[in-house]
């Protein structure tokens, strides 16, 4: 599967209604939903009842990415959102299997986040048990700053790490993602791209399914 996910923390908050159409209108299948604690990181954001309502006005699958402490503490409290998908960060789960089998018994989607300066294998030994691996290329916490280059390393030897595994996760790439570093992730092997400010949600000229048009003439979505 290839698919682009728009980063909805970046959209227009006032006008969330008008944004889910115009993605909607663009074919866009998936929105990543950074939720943030102001502990993990340095920042906050998304609270469950916006994301509520969200889930109540559109079809496209929620992507729950819990950039927090205590990530159990917040499964329980997203979880009726029903997202398709929900990640944790390697860092800030004190039992990463048990928050693994924590969101599936709820019937989501389990996903594993690495940030940049994290050592990929960290996660090796939850390969298996995962549909989605979150490769950060920027730190969490906010948008708009620069790719990190050495990301691109991790994401080769994770596939070659994933080589002997039965189980193959997708990799989900978030950070600066535009057609520039697009070109860099889709010959080692990105999944999703989590589009933000760089190449959607920016005051550049075109509608977006005219600004989305360049990534998916790279990565060919299906």
């Amino acid at each position: 599967m290839k698919m682009i996910a728009a980063s909805i923390m970046c959209a227009d908050s006032l006008h969330l209604a008008d944004e889910l159409r115009a993605l909607e209108q663009a074919n866009v299948k998936m929105l990543h939903c950074d939720v943030m604690d102001g502990v993990f990181v340095k920042n906050a954001a998304m609270g469950a009842y916006v994301l509520q309502d969200i889930k109540n006005n559109t079809d496209m699958l929620l992507d729950i990415h819990l950039a927090t402490v205590n990530p159990d503490k917040f499964v329980d409290l997203y979880a009726a959102i029903k997202p398709a998908y929900m990640s944790f960060h390697v860092e800030a789960s004190p039992d990463v299997d048990a928050t693994i089998n924590h969101i599936r018994e709820l019937g989501i989607k389990p996903s594993i986040a690495i940030s940049p300066d994290t050592e990929i294998e960290q996660i090796y030994p939850f390969l298996e048990k995962v549909d989605m691996v979150l490769m950060m290329t920027v730190n969490p916490g906010f948008a708009g700053q620069k790719f990190q280059h050495h990301v691109l390393e991790k994401i080769k030897k994770l596939q070659k790490e994933l080589e002997s595994h039965t189980n193959k996760p997708l990799i989900e790439v978030d950070g600066n993602i535009f057609e520039e570093t697009v070109r860099l992730l889709e010959p080692i092997g990105a999944d999703v791209y989590v589009v933000g400010t760089a190449a959607l949600f920016n005051d550049k000229a075109g509608s977006y399914t005219e600004k989305l048009a360049p990534l998916r003439e790279i990565i060919q979505e299906r």
